[in-house]
């Protein structure tokens, strides 16, 4: 092997150096290309994205632009400093996850305890470090924990719990097993998953949050001297996030609940690098990689203001726990909630969890079977031994980019998080609706944008698989309910396609679109493809036969079809040709509605006059248009 010499050769070195303002006058000129005639100095903002919690995702990051810096709320710099060190943002341990990788947690709550202990020792010997069991109501009875413990080296597995109102009762059933095996207490580790005000998100039993927070102080103190691997609260951001709340939101009220717990303990006795270390934050990580792996960053940043305020800074490295998001887990073609886990917990490695869940592809459907468990533990088994993701210390630290989406995300957080503080706290603004309100705020602003497709969802609002032979799995725990509502991304999208599902079961047939194609493939392609996956999202078969059709044709092709709705498609040039005498023809050959595929401009009344009804584009409302169309064709 030949080894050049350093002599300072720079590969880039003969290119000029570009300015910043060559580079938004090129921007601008290629924007003047597609009809957008913007200044240069707007060229920047006009490739802008507006997320939520006010934030805004540029398409360039530079030292000037990209600006991190403390200011007057306080938080501190937001890149920087040192792993290990207050304010944590690079991460909560100087060596990071490069020992070991992350803890891969995996989740158990089937209620057999015997089908349950089958899953857990074949996680536990195929790569799984540490169990999350839900125990009592929707999940593992509490008189079975020791059964679905059977085998099992509790002195080698961390256990964490999540056992809702009965977290006291699980906590000390967990303890006494542990002492009939002989655990020693050294080696006693894991988490009891005390989270009275996470329970009372998820199930409106708000007037029990106070005793509740007093029992878990309680038990923390009891049980600190004695187990000190041992933490006793969590605070779940789950119950948030599965409201459809926004990174932000969800940050700001697991601060809120954080702090709500820090005062409980330290009433308690605890001393706050006591009290600190008694909690884990709980995360929801998703297929936005960059926000997720920023959330992250910006909650350890945040916490360790609170840190900081309580007189303990060095004690607010933040313990997380991330899991992938239930929110994106799609019913229909499952198998891509593969390739969504894959990138969360890539996201949720980088953004440096000490521990990561990733939940089965099946999650959505039912209890999951042994094939997507092997999956789900493979994920991040892959990423650690293969992919080496957690061999490098926050990786993603010192991108312009991810470094000011953290600083931005902290800043969102920490303004809701002052706000339900200045409401009397997390509690008190559950009690008032405070948070379900803003919470829901959000999440129909995101619903919009999924109907109108802005954030499409693989397999379901994009390229959907309408014969598809549907997943089954047994069905899941109900779960605990009666607080913050549960939402999926897919929900309205599923109305359709179940609507779509009933219909065929009663009549042997989904509901079919007659697809009138004009002119050669090269004109009416991208259109009659546009259309095709529409309304096959709504569980309409689309009918595309012959491949193009003419005003003389299309009422003997519409007959054969069997549809009662048409769709025309075809350029703009072919539509001020032929479009009207077709959809006439449509019309009088019995096409209940005729639909156009995209944006008619200057033909727009003429083709109404002709008998074309609603015209479909990218970003008409889908769910809206789907809704009717079923509507009209009866199905119920």
């Amino acid at each position: 092997m030949t080894v050049l010499p350093d002599d300072g050769f720079s590969l880039a070195a003969e290119f000029p150096n570009p300015s910043h303002e060559q580079w938004q006058r090129l921007v601008a000129g290629v924007l003047r290309k597609t009809g957008k005639d913007v200044p240069e100095s707007a060229a920047e903002e006009a490739l802008s994205t507006a997320l939520e919690d006010g934030l805004t995702t540029r398409p360039l990051y530079t030292a000037g632009t990209a600006v991190c810096t403390t200011d007057a709320s306080g938080l501190g710099a937001g890149g920087g400093e040192f792993p290990g060190f207050a304010p944590f943002t690079r991460g909560g341990r100087a060596e990071g996850n490069v020992l070991a990788g992350w803890d891969v947690r995996q989740r158990h709550d089937h209620p057999d305890p015997a089908r349950t202990n089958e899953a857990v020792l074949a996680d536990l010997e195929n790569g799984v470090t540490s169990l999350w069991l839900t125990v009592g109501d929707g999940g593992i009875p509490l008189d079975a924990l020791d059964r679905v413990l059977e085998g099992v080296y509790l002195d080698l597995a961390p256990i964490v719990l999540d056992a809702g109102a009965d977290f006291e009762a699980a906590g000390r059933e967990l303890l006494r097993i542990h002492a009939e095996r002989g655990t020693p207490a050294t080696e006693v580790r894991g988490n009891l998953g005390a989270d009275p005000l996470g329970h009372a998100a998820r199930t409106g039993a708000h007037d029990e949050v106070p005793a509740a927070l007093a029992a878990a102080a309680r038990l923390a103190r009891e049980y600190r001297e004695q187990y000190a691997g041992l933490r006793t609260l969590t605070v779940d951001a789950l119950p948030y996030h599965e409201a459809g709340a926004s990174a932000g939101q969800e940050l700001g009220c697991s601060l809120a609940a954080g702090v709500a717990v820090l005062r409980e303990l330290t009433a308690a006795g605890l001393s706050a690098d006591e009290a600190f270390g008694q909690v884990e934050f709980r995360y929801a990580a998703t297929a936005d990689q960059f926000l997720t792996i920023a959330k992250l960053r910006a909650a350890r940043r945040t916490w360790a203001r609170i840190a900081e305020v309580s007189g303990t800074a060095q004690a607010g490295a933040q313990r997380q726990h991330a899991v992938i998001s239930p929110v994106m887990m799609t019913r229909r073609d499952p198998w891509v909630n593969m390739l969504r886990s894959t990138v969360a917990s890539l996201a949720a490695g980088v953004g440096g969890a000490d521990a990561v869940t990733v939940l089965p592809f099946d999650h959505a459907i039912g209890l999951p079977d042994a094939f997507a468990r092997r999956i789900a533990r493979n994920t991040s088994t892959i990423l650690i031994e293969e992919s080496h993701i957690g061999r490098v210390i926050d990786p993603a630290g010192g991108s312009w980019y991810v470094e000011q989406l953290t600083d931005e995300l902290a800043h969102a957080a920490w303004e809701w998080f002052q706000e339900i503080e200045g409401a009397g706290g997390l509690l008190a603004g559950l009690r008032s609706r405070l948070v379900e309100e803003r919470i829901s705020e959000t999440w129909q602003a995101r619903r919009t944008k999924i109907a109108r497709r802005k954030e499409p969802i693989t397999g379901v609002s994009e390229y959907p698989l309408i014969a598809e032979t549907p997943v089954r799995r047994d069905p899941a725990p109900a779960g605990r309910s009666g607080g913050l509502p549960k939402v999926r991304r897919d929900v309205d999208f599923e109305t359709l396609r179940a609507r779509s599902d009933a219909h065929a079961e009663q009549t042997g047939a989904r509901p079919r679109i007659f697809v009138a194609a004009l002119g050669p493939a090269s004109a009416h392609t991208a259109r009659a493809a546009f259309a095709a996956n529409l309304f096959q999202a709504g569980g309409i078969e689309p009918v595309h036969d012959p491949v193009s059709v003419d005003a003389s044709g299309v009422a003997a092709a519409f007959a054969a079809s069997g549809a009662e709705l048409a769709c025309i498609c075809s350029s703009d040039a072919l539509y001020a040709e032929h479009a009207d005498p077709v959809a006439r023809a449509l019309k009088a050959a019995g096409a209940q509605w005729v639909y156009l595929a995209g944006r008619p401009g200057e033909l727009r009344e003429a083709l109404l006059q002709a008998g074309v009804d609603e015209f479909v584009f990218a970003g008409s409302d889908a769910v809206a248009v789907l809704t009717c169309a079923l509507d009209r064709m009866g199905v119920a």
